[in-house]
Parts: structure tokens; C-alpha cells; sequence
């Protein structure tokens, strides 16, 4: 019985409009600061090196190169201070947590390979075709001497 009061609760809670993104996609997130009266976006751009959690207390972590120094920011997925997710690029790991990002230096510490995207079309394959014909070779053109 208190797991559904539980749940009916948290249900209010989940983001509206959930982004789909996974570990190794380039991100940038929309953070609400409240500096003193005023409130302003932030946005922290990094890679995603992880995910955990479930429900309502999903957080990721993302990694950045700033300075020449690696910042690591933790965020819950539904938090309302997080106010929007922007995918700004697939990534192809073969990992969970990028964890190994932590010991590279310079590219390599946020160097995650494009993930390359297929169309959901199917793809046409054209015919083979003959090479054109080529035009004559003019009258004021001498042939090559041996």
C-alpha cells in the first residue's frame, strides 16, 4: 500500500519530456542557478562518462576539459534545477563508465568516436551503368608520335 502512495508521487515528479542519450554522447545541460533574487541559465557542455540509478533518483556524471583541468559534475536526471538536455553528439563506447577518460591528457581525455548514423530508408543501390562514349578526337588534334 505505501509503494503506491510512493509511486503516485514520484510519478509527479519525472521530467515531462524525457532525452534519450547514453554514456559517451556529448551533452550540454541547462542547470538553473539562483544567484541572490535572480535566476540564470548555466550550461555545463562535457561527455557523459556514466549513469546510474533508477526512477526518480537516475543521476549522470559528465567530464570536461576546463583550463587543462578535468571537471566531473554530477546531475540528477529529474531534478527541476536541470532544465533542459541537449544532445550534441552520438558517441560509440564500449563501455558502462568511462572511467579510463579520468588518466588521458588533452584530446584524448574527451576523444569518444561519432557514432555514425544509419536512415532509417533503406539505402537504393543504382544499376551499373556503361562509362559515356567518348566524343572524337577533333581534326586539329595530332596524334602521338612513336
Amino acid at each position: 500500500m505505501n509503494q503506491t502512495i510512493i509511486d503516485k508521487i514520484e510519478s509527479e515528479q519525472f521530467r515531462k519530456n524525457p532525452v534519450k542519450f547514453a554514456v559517451g554522447d556529448t551533452v550540454r545541460v541547462h542547470t538553473k542557478v539562483v544567484e541572490g533574487d535572480k535566476e540564470r541559465i548555466q550550461i555545463f557542455a562535457g561527455v557523459v562518462i556514466g549513469k546510474r540509478g533508477r526512477g526518480l533518483n537516475e543521476t549522470f556524471t559528465v567530464r570536461r576539459i576546463s583550463y587543462n583541468e578535468g571537471v566531473e559534475r554530477v546531475f540528477p536526471l529529474h531534478s527541476p534545477r536541470v532544465d533542459k538536455i541537449e544532445v550534441e553528439r552520438k558517441g560509440s563506447v564500449r563501455r558502462a563508465k568511462l572511467t579510463y577518460l579520468r588518466k588521458r591528457i588533452g584530446k584524448g581525455a574527451v576523444a569518444v568516436k561519432e557514432k555514425e548514423m544509419v536512415s532509417g530508408a533503406p539505402v537504393a543501390v543504382a544499376a551499373p551503368t556503361t562509362p559515356p562514349a567518348r566524343e572524337p578526337a577533333s581534326t586539329t588534334e595530332t596524334a602521338p608520335v612513336k
